[in-house]
């Protein structure tokens, strides 16, 4: 089964070819056991189909048990999980796999990664700089939410700004007990040290503002 479709994949090469200025390095977790992890050989095959369309993105593989001290390492709990790095490996997260609305976000965080910076506002990029301690972004989106990759490209952009900020997209249909932990009801759903929570894919400045509060 083919992820992208053909036409597609010539697009995205031409975009690569243009945009991408670095390596990128994809590490994905993942497991074969089907009941712990239904799309995680989905996730490999959709991120090899990436890789073909560029010899600047490498994908390596890890299996969650096998490769414990790397996971526990990498702090990943859960399978499929994809981190992205650069010329340094990002507190950059996929939990579950990025289909649907969540394809494009992958698809501009690699490009991001490869360059080394975001397209955020100068005004943001200063005010991350000065976030000297850890913050964790978890941000529980479904395939099929148009307003989900918004806030996961905030999100994403704020950690290679600044990787005191681990930030994760979580797909909330595949992990469906930590989403009733979270009490997820409509997404996307932003939650910040586990402090602040907010709901709906807002502007920069006011996501910048909740991780304010929790400082």
């Amino acid at each position: 089964m083919e992820f992208i479709k053909e036409e597609d994949k010539k697009e995205i090469s031409k975009i690569f070819e243009s945009r991408l200025k670095g390596d990128v390095n994809i590490m994905v977790f993942t497991s074969n056991d089907k009941s712990v992890c239904m799309y995680c050989k989905e996730t490999v095959d959709l991120l090899n189909e990436l890789a073909s369309l560029s010899n600047k993105i490498k994908i390596k593989r890890y299996d969650i048990n096998e490769n414990s001290k790397e996971a526990k390492f990498m702090g990943i709990d859960k399978v499929p999980a994809i981190v992205l790095g650069g010329k340094v490996i990002h507190n950059l997260y996929y939990f579950g796999i990025p289909t649907g609305y969540e394809f494009a976000s992958l698809l501009e965080d690699i490009i991001d990664v490869s360059a080394g910076e975001t397209r955020l506002s100068p005004s943001t990029k200063e005010a991350l700089k000065k976030i000297n301690k850890p913050v964790d972004i978890k941000v529980f989106v479904t395939p099929t939410c148009p307003w989900c990759p918004r806030a996961v490209r905030t999100a994403h952009q704020f950690t290679i700004e600044n990787n005191k900020i681990k930030s994760s997209m979580i797909e909330a249909t595949e992990f469906p007990e930590l989403s009733q932990s979270y009490e997820v009801m409509a997404v996307p759903k932003i939650v910040i040290n586990e402090k602040e929570s907010f709901e709906g894919a807002q502007p920069e400045e006011v996501f910048l503002e909740y991780i304010t509060k929790t400082q």
